[in-house]
């Protein structure tokens, strides 16, 4: 353990720059550059509350929070796991070069998206605030899923970066995936009008997190001893952290042990 510390310490460095290079890329030939991350999931939110909110937020003021509670965070998910399952293969030149962890792309590719996902939190604060969102002490919770998310991000990613190096059309059946994860974590509209298909979203732990974050920014619970729409959001926690954890040992163990040959594919 104390050999892979060393080396991860060794090489952060060359971590940072990795992530530096990945902000830069995403809004190379942009002129909005930084600013669309903050625009996009605001242009979004005002298009779902549009289409949505007369069929499903109906009479609830705080609509456009709850959308972009959720579309938020999936959207983090989304965007690291499909950088991070590209990484491999986006680098496959340097992998040829020279010697560098291979662990380090994806890696990277998850957190400067979680960067960027932060920075468009600024626009959530903005819209809470607004709206008249009434903010308790409990939104420091807000830490914990927003800590899951992460976790659950760098887990998914080392494991799709690896199938995606042999078997490549990976790519297009994720994106099926995306779809189906989104459509279970009620983004935009809520559990309580749901009927069977309510055993499908609670299986899904990205809407553990999203039920968790909502709890404590839009209902000002705290997430340990509350209920969203009947669930308990302390179940909600537990199973979305023990899902984020076992699949970032998953994917460790997965990537450790197929990165040797990932050379003869890319």
């Amino acid at each position: 353990m104390n050999k892979y510390v060393k080396n991860f310490a060794r090489y952060r460095y060359l971590l940072i720059e990795l992530v530096k290079k990945g902000i830069k890329l995403k809004y190379r030939r942009s002129y909005l550059g930084l600013i669309w991350t903050m625009l996009e999931p605001l242009l979004t939110m005002i298009v779902l509350t549009i289409v949505f909110g007369q069929l499903l937020g109906k009479g609830d003021r705080l609509y456009p929070v709850y959308i972009l509670c959720g579309r938020l965070i999936y959207s983090c998910f989304s965007s690291s796991t499909k950088i991070a399952m590209r990484s491999i293969r986006a680098n496959q030149a340097m992998i040829k070069k020279v010697y560098v962890p291979k662990y380090l792309y994806p890696l990277s590719s998850c957190i400067y998206n979680y960067i960027l996902f932060l920075l468009s939190l600024i626009v959530l604060a903005v819209v809470s605030v607004v709206l008249g969102v009434p903010l308790t002490w409990h939104v420091i919770e807000a830490v914990i899923p927003l800590t899951i998310l992460f976790i659950l991000s760098i887990g998914a990613g080392m494991v799709l970066s690896t199938v995606c190096v042999f078997f490549r059309d990976m790519e297009y059946l994720w994106d099926v995936v995306l779809m189906l994860v989104m459509y279970c974590s009620a983004i935009f509209y809520k559990i309580s009008s749901m009927g069977q298909g309510l055993i499908l979203i609670k299986l899904n732990p990205l809407y553990g997190i999203i039920s968790n974050f909502r709890a404590v920014l839009l209902e000002g619970h705290s997430m340990f001893n509350s209920y969203s729409y009947g669930v308990s959001n302390l179940k909600l926690f537990a199973y979305s952290g023990t899902c984020s954890v076992v699949l970032l040992i998953f994917g460790i163990y997965v990537f450790k042990k197929n990165q040797d040959k990932f050379i003869l594919h890319i």
